[in-house]
């Protein structure tokens, strides 16, 4: 069980048999009576966010969560094929559970796969990976200095803007989360 002084961003939790995981949460203090706990919460299993206020001290529940490293196989339809590192046992999820985070996956890149009650919900990739641009347009000379950028299809499919330097088989690092360009490799 965890206490809503155990509460901190990322914590998953349980609520009436649904596992949570906590967005954003603030401690309040109202003019009457004791400290509440203001909560953005999202639904691990369908990913709405819904609001939520516990009493200070109040407990929740600890969900059976467990994360494996895995390794992703291949693609097959809507699902991913993930294999488990020790036991070889393959798992597939589906895409939509990702939350787009499956646009970054390579064949036989590791990863992290978080399994609810024994079933696969989610994957949890590194925050910045380095993947190569597979097709955009050339650059022009000079045109380093202007803060101009152009889309730029990498080796998983994704399109990112980049710099107008950037060019075709040049190494770049990629935000995973916010899909934005870091720098070149």
């Amino acid at each position: 069980m965890y206490s809503t002084t155990d509460f901190r961003r990322g914590l998953k939790i349980e609520l009436d048999g649904t596992p949570y995981e906590i967005v954003e949460f603030q401690h309040f203090k109202p003019g009457k009576g004791g400290a509440m706990v203001r909560t953005k919460l999202r639904n691990i299993l369908n990913g709405r966010v819904v609001d939520n206020t516990f009493r200070s001290g109040e407990k929740v529940g600890k969900p059976d969560m467990e994360q494996r490293d895995m390794q992703f196989l291949y693609r097959e339809g809507e699902d991913l094929v993930f294999m488990d590192m020790v036991t070889y046992e393959q798992l597939h999820l589906s895409e939509e559970f990702t939350g787009g985070k499956s646009a970054f996956l390579k064949d036989a890149q590791e990863c992290r796969v978080l399994l609810y009650n024994g079933e696969p919900i989610d994957i949890e990739i590194p925050v910045s990976l380095v993947l190569e641009v597979t097709q955009t347009e050339p650059g022009a000379k000079g045109d380093t200095v202007s803060n101009v950028t152009k889309p730029a299809v990498l080796e998983t499919g994704v399109t990112v803007q980049v710099p107008l330097f950037v060019n075709t088989g040049d190494k770049i690092k990629v935000d995973t989360r916010t899909r934005e360009y870091l720098g070149r490799e």
